[in-house]
């Protein structure tokens, strides 16, 4: 067991599955020591016995005893007592994902704002591969809802835009997201060569979860664990993980899984951040480190001004001194200027963008 010691928190068994009931392992974390929980719940389907195909064969469906509950009412218990735990352990600036279908998912919200969670976003996960529905007397099932949600309404919750906009090409990501069910190679298998659990997830929605919504370093808690997706995107994106599964068979499967996962390298673990996020570069600290020399000339990127660094990080063109956002704005006769993107310099016969130099400063810091 791989267990650390936090300030103010205790020891965590950090990428551990524990054995036992969730709400009693949940008992026995600290308080705030948990970044992210993300939580697939049975989902009390309510299954009056088996379910065929039109030919008869019988559909592997969920049927297990972890799914049955005795009644709405017994299932609301459950789901307050867990989610209740959850909220504890979660840092002050934590955030929970619960995802579920139609049976569940809005007896889960309800618990959320009862107990105080502030609901983010509901995200629709569409199948491109649903199963379909067999007998024919109702809409195919084609997605389950995740529900995003802070620890509360003031949390500082950890969002990286920007990663996902980059994941989306560029564009905002949407709250419909579009992937397809966990099959083929991708499936954990029992020793006869059978699916090994029922609701096996994708990698590829625990992965974007944990891109959007984590960090490297955080802890990720899933009290659900099952076959372990959750433990084998967090180990390969640099996340701690935290697993609570009481079925034997399924926590074998999760080791072996787990054992044959290797974390990425931490250059790759970067995702793309906001600007403003970025550290601060005066321009003047350009000169002073003689990447520009004061006396050199500077062009605008459209090649119609030209300035002279002067040795305080300022500029000097006609009877314009100041800044490099302020010679910009005032030689183009606009309202603002980003300095920065706008002024460029001569290296080697070629036209250089005076931001290059800042990015490499800016590694450097990094």
């Amino acid at each position: 067991m791989d267990t650390k010691t936090k300030a103010g928190a205790g020891a965590l068994p950090l990428n551990t599955i524990l054995d036992g009931d969730c709400i009693d392992e949940m008992r026995k974390l600290p308080d705030c020591s948990v970044d992210l929980v993300f939580a697939d719940p049975p989902y009390n389907l309510q299954l009056k016995g088996h379910l065929h195909r039109p030919d008869n064969s019988r559909v592997d469906a969920v049927d297990d005893a972890w799914d049955s509950f005795a009644s709405f009412q017994t299932y609301d218990q459950f789901t307050r007592a867990w989610l209740a735990e959850a909220r504890r352990v979660l840092k002050p600036n934590g955030a929970i994902w619960v995802i579920g279908s139609y049976h569940n998912v809005f007896r889960l919200g309800a618990a959320l704002q009862d107990l105080q969670f502030w609901i983010l976003n509901d995200v629709v996960w569409r199948k491109t591969n649903p199963m379909p529905n067999f007998r024919g007397k109702r809409l195919t099932n084609a997605h389950e809802t995740l529900i995003w949600a802070s620890k509360e309404e003031a949390s500082r919750y950890t969002f990286n835009y920007e990663a996902l906009k980059e994941l989306n090409d560029g564009v905002q990501m949407r709250s419909d997201w579009v992937l397809p069910i966990c099959t083929g190679h991708e499936r954990e298998k029992d020793e006869n060569g059978e699916k090994a659990h029922p609701t096996q997830k994708p990698q590829s929605l625990l992965h974007r979860v944990m891109i959007a919504t984590s960090n490297p370093g955080d802890v990720v808690l899933d009290p659900f664990f099952g076959t372990g997706t959750t433990g084998a995107v967090a180990k390969m994106l640099g996340r701690d993980y935290i697993g609570i599964e009481r079925d034997a068979d399924y926590r074998r499967v999760a080791e072996t899984r787990l054992a044959r996962i290797r974390k990425y390298d931490k250059a790759a673990l970067e995702v793309t951040r906001p600007k403003r996020a970025e550290p601060r570069v005066p321009f003047g600290q350009l000169v002073e480190r003689g990447m520009l020399r004061p006396g050199e000339v500077l062009t605008s990127l459209n090649g119609r001004h030209a300035a002279k660094v002067r040795a305080d990080g300022t500029l000097v063109a006609d009877d314009v001194k100041g800044s490099i956002h302020k010679v910009g704005a005032a030689l183009e006769g606009a309202p603002s200027c980003n300095g920065w993107t706008y002024w460029c310099f001569k290296r080697d016969g070629q036209t250089v963008p005076i931001d290059l130099l800042r990015q490499q400063i800016r590694a450097e810091m990094q």
